[in-house]
Parts: structure tokens; sequence; C-alpha cells
């Protein structure tokens, strides 16, 4: 090791056991689901000092009362997004709708303040495309080549120096974790992917929508989006990174009537006889504190990642057929948004990438 590689470990030692000074951090849009879901992890991160956590309407208001699962853990009240206040942050979390982030965020930029995305707003490359698949023009075009995409077992390495991180999103986090290992390996047709995929209705945001009332929801289980969902150019950019090829992917999403939780059933046509798929899977993931490969014939359950930070995935081949089945499971709120965000954080600072995401989910 060179001598800066043996002073940033005993660093990243010393900011583990609590002996640095806590990072300063701030939060934009602290009312939606991702935002207190941020809230929430946050508050037993032993590194973490929030200092602002913002909303427009709520401004005054103290997060407990909106809130009342943080009583005890959090004494700040909602203040307007001023950006001279977000300034004084080490990193900025923006748990805002797509559209917001991108005004604010130059100016974060250019003060030295880091940033963490976790809307869309700079997850795609092509401003053209993004203005194409979200009817608005792009007004940070010029940041989108330095934005380092946010899903760690794809990115690592970028993260570490990262300015500006665009978190994936949920679907898309599951389909890629889901499809990864098959086109590392070429090891499928990357013509024939196919994903199934499956939301809890938190995946909507907070906001009031007929879709997701109770009355609307429950009891029911049906496609949406199904002329074309906005995360279908993310997983295909995300995809094609990985992939010999451009890969030829169908993506039907649907609602579930839950709260939580994200399963997606994933299929592809293998290119080669014999393969072991399960050997596969758990070599590509040994390493990875987030990714469980299931043994084999265990089908993962949304309730087993409920409130944790992991993935949990599933390979077989169809029975008498070449067709390659994952089944990927994540909690959109943790893995699929804030838990996701938290672990590039930890990255980018150099802190172990576990820290505060070492909760159990939650059963029954």
């Amino acid at each position: 090791q060179s001598v800066f590689q043996q002073i940033w470990h005993i660093l990243s030692q010393q900011a583990a056991l609590g002996i640095m000074d806590k990072i300063k951090l701030g939060i934009v849009g602290g009312t939606g689901y991702t935002g207190v879901e941020l809230l929430r992890l946050l508050a037993a991160h032993p590194q973490a000092e929030l200092i602002a956590i913002t909303s427009r309407q709520a401004a005054g208001q103290s997060v407990v009362d909106m809130f009342p699962n943080l009583r005890g853990h959090c004494d700040l009240s909602f203040v307007a997004p001023d950006i001279a206040t977000l300034k004084q942050c080490d990193v900025v979390f923006f748990a805002t709708p797509h559209g917001t982030a991108m005004n604010q965020v130059p100016a974060l930029i250019e003060a030295g303040v880091r940033v963490i995305d976790l809307s869309a707003d700079f997850r795609l490359k092509d401003a053209g495309l993004w203005e194409q698949w979200y009817g608005q023009p792009h007004t940070a075009a010029d940041l989108l080549a330095q934005a380092v995409y946010g899903l760690p077992e794809l990115s690592r390495e970028g993260l570490k120096d990262a300015r500006l991180v665009a978190c994936a999103g949920c679907y898309p986090t599951a389909i890629q974790l889901g499809f990864a290992p098959l086109l590392e390996q070429s090891a499928v047709d990357p013509q024939s992917l196919i994903a199934d995929a499956k939301s809890g209705t938190t995946g909507a945001g907070r906001n009031a929508k007929l879709s997701t009332l109770l009355a609307e929801a429950g009891d029911n289980f049906a496609a949406y989006s199904i002329s074309g969902h906005r995360h279908l150019p993310e997983i295909r950019q995300g995809l094609n990174g990985i992939s010999d090829s451009e890969v030829g992917l169908v993506f039907m999403p649907h609602l579930l009537p839950m709260i939580r939780g994200i399963q997606a059933t994933l299929y592809a046509r293998s290119t080669h006889e014999g393969q072991d798929w399960q050997a596969i899977f758990e070599q590509r993931y040994a390493d990875e504190p987030f990714v469980d490969v299931l043994p084999a014939g265990v089908s993962p359950q949304t309730r087993s990642v409920r409130g944790s930070n992991l993935c949990r995935l599933s390979v077989l081949q169809a029975p008498d057929s070449d067709i390659v089945v994952v089944m990927s499971v994540i909690d959109n709120l943790v893995k699929g948004a804030s838990g996701q965000a938290i672990q590039c954080f930890n990255l980018m600072f150099g802190l172990p990438e576990s820290t505060g995401l070492e909760q159990i989910a939650l059963l029954p």
C-alpha cells in the first residue's frame, strides 16, 4: 500500500469509531416517503449530523409533529429550501420530485457541497432523452456527464470521489442487480430480456392519487404505465453499460396492494448449455454486503427485506426450456431509495459501506 492509502485507511477507521468530526447533512424535500426514510436511517448513523431539513409547505413545523416515529431522535423543524443554509452542509440529499434538484444543485456543487440526488434528474446521460421522458427542459445538462450513478454494486469505485451522485431508481435497482451477472458473463441473449415487476404503493410517492387510495389499490392488482415507464431508459442505459451489445428489454410494472416492496421476475434466453447459474450469482455477489443470493430452489419474499437495505435474489433455469429466471426483491424505500443513498454516502466519505444500514428486516 502507498503512504496515502495507509493514511486513508487509518482515517476511515477513525471515522468508523466516531473519532472524526461528524459530517453535516441537509435533506431537501423532507416530507415525502423517501425523506422520512432518510431521517429514520440517518438518526442511527454514527457519523451523520443533520443540520437542515427543508419543506416549503411545512416550514416552521416540527419534524416530529409530522413524523411521530422520530420523537426523541430528531429535534429539528422544517425550513425553507434556502441555498445559503444548504451551503453550510458537507453533503445535501435531494428527496424531491423530478425537476427540482437540477435547479439547486449547480449552486451547491459550485460551493463545494457534495450532492446525493434521489430523484431522476441526473440519472440519464442524454439530456434530450431525459426531456423526452420527463416532459420538461433539463436546466443543468452540463452536470450530467459528471454525475455518478448511485448503484454501488455496479459503480462503487466512481462513487468514492463523486461530487454528484444520481441514485438509482427502485425498479432499476432490482432489475439491474438481477440481470447483471448474466450479462457480465455473456451467458444470455441480450435481446431477450423481460422484466415483470411489481411495487407497493409507496413507490408512487406520498401525494394523494386516486390510484393509490386504499379503496382503489386494496384487493386489486394491475399493470400501469403500459405504454412506457420512465424507469425504462434508465434500466436500458445501465444494462447497455454491462452488455457486450445493446439490450432489448421489455419492462412491465404492476401495482401491488401493499405498502413497501418490489418483486421483479426476470427472464432471459440462455446462450450456453450447462451453465451453473447458482454459482455465477454466488460468485458475483460473494463480497457484496447488501446482496443476498438465496440457496437453489428458494424464492425471495418481499417481507424478507422490509425495512432493510438488502436485495435478495434467486436464479433457476425453467424446466425443459432455455429460459433463465431470476427473482429479485428489495424494499423500494430502502435499497430502492434512501438506504441506497446512505450506502453511496458512506462510500463518498470513506466510511465502512454498511454504516447505519445494518437493520434486520421486519417480520411479520
